[in-house]
């Protein structure tokens, strides 16, 4: 789903605080200050953004003209590149790919090799492909359970690089109509669950059970909230599973025009920019007992790194008032996701320049975000995604090579 322009960059504004809140970032005061000039001067905001856009895409024009600091291209051997079949990943995969490149690889397009993570880890530890930078840990290690050909686990072929990417950086939950959680005084998914006033509102197909929007059945998000359905009790509620930009297209309209809905969603990525947690929507607690644990109630292989409270702490309580419902403060019921690179164990294993591009790669948070609005307002071709990662590899010039000639230096 594509918004206006003026309207990605006034979200992006309004959207960027709770960035920074969430990743702890100094810079929130500034960013909520941006927010409100944002609302009160929208127009005069979008058309100087339209301006900047036009001068940096000039800038990256010059910069990527300028030789890179790359070793002899191909000096280091070939590999083949995949990447996850969720959009919000895109750019953040063909920067490394660059990097990779000017460090001395030959490196294939990512886009040629697009997996769910159900076949995305065997690939991986199948020599299919070599490495990705889309995993969600803990909930991805479940995928790490299944067993090859070989009889091998999965696990015993790939290799999870710690520390690299975004920390943290995975903030996920739910997100509710903002005027409809007011109007109801709504404040958790389970006072919804036991409501018939409230989940009979979410109920469009008259079967019993109030829906909310869920995920595509080939991630991973999707078996972790069949659980948390199970674990917590929530009798009267169901996950609808379908494409993503179709659910959040409906669930925008619906919030939008005030009625109620519910979605999974997460970051760093547009859809946040759209739905515009604080104004139109609101990030949805849940009672603290019921966030999961590692008791696998449905019995899934590899369940138990499911667990939303095996972690440093319970869920993830650091968003304020301003953007969280809840009854006792905020708690979304999902631990804030490590998303990091895996790569083929005998791959990696061979590749230390790789390694070390792989432990320096950690793009800010706020800058995929902003990434993920400008993917959303191009075509979304694979030209766009090369073209935006090559801007931001422009506009970060210094601290690119730096991470370029460590991984070199490696070797």
């Amino acid at each position: 789903m594509k918004t206006t322009k003026k309207g990605l960059w006034v979200a992006l504004l309004a959207v960027v605080a709770m960035f920074a809140a969430a990743c702890g970032s100094s810079v929130t005061d500034v960013a909520s200050d941006a927010a409100d000039a944002a609302g009160d001067a929208a127009g005069e905001v979008a058309d100087a953004a339209e301006e900047v856009a036009e001068e940096a895409m000039e800038e990256v024009d010059e910069a990527m003209e300028e030789e890179a600091p790359a070793a002899d291209a191909g000096s280091l051997g070939s590999a083949t590149m995949g990447r996850a079949n969720w959009s919000s990943g895109y750019v953040q995969a063909a920067i490394l790919r660059d990097l990779l490149v000017e460090a001395g690889y030959e490196i294939s397009e990512p886009a040629d090799a697009e997996f769910a993570p159900d076949l995305g880890y065997q690939a991986m530890a199948t020599g299919e492909i070599d490495f990705w930078a889309n995993s969600w840990y803990p909930g991805h290690l479940s995928w790490w359970e299944g067993e090859l050909p070989d009889g091998s686990q999965v696990g015993d072929n790939l290799e999870r690089i710690e520390g690299s990417l975004m920390q943290g950086g995975g903030l996920q939950g739910m997100l509710v109509t903002k005027s409809w959680a007011e109007e109801n005084g709504v404040l958790t998914l389970d006072q919804i669950n036991d409501d018939e006033a409230l989940w009979s509102q979410l109920d469009s197909d008259g079967n019993g059970k109030g829906e909310f929007f869920g995920c595509p059945e080939d991630w991973t998000c999707d078996d972790i909230m069949a659980s948390q359905i199970e674990f917590a009790g929530w009798d009267n509620l169901e996950q609808t599973q379908a494409g993503y930009d179709a659910m959040f297209a409906e669930f925008l309209t619906k919030a939008q025009a005030g009625e109620p809905a519910i979605i999974y969603t997460w970051t760093p990525t547009s859809y946040l920019a759209q739905a515009i947690p604080g104004e139109t929507t609101m990030w949805l607690s849940v009672e603290e007992s019921s966030v999961l644990d590692d008791s696998n109630p449905l019995g899934k292989e590899g369940g138990e790194a499911y667990c939303q409270r095996c972690g440093e702490s319970i869920g993830y309580t650091g968003l304020g008032e301003d953007t969280c419902l809840g009854s006792d403060g905020c708690q979304v019921g999902w631990e804030a996701a490590d998303i990091e690179i895996t790569a083929n164990k005998a791959w990696i294993a061979e590749n230390p320049v790789a390694r070390e591009m792989f432990n320096q790669f950690k793009p800010p948070l706020i800058d995929l975000a902003i990434a993920g609005i400008a993917l959303d307002a191009s075509d979304g071709s694979t030209d766009a995604v090369n073209e935006i990662a090559a801007g931001w590899i422009a506009d970060n010039r210094d601290l690119a090579t730096s991470w370029v000639e460590a991984a070199v230096a490696a070797g």
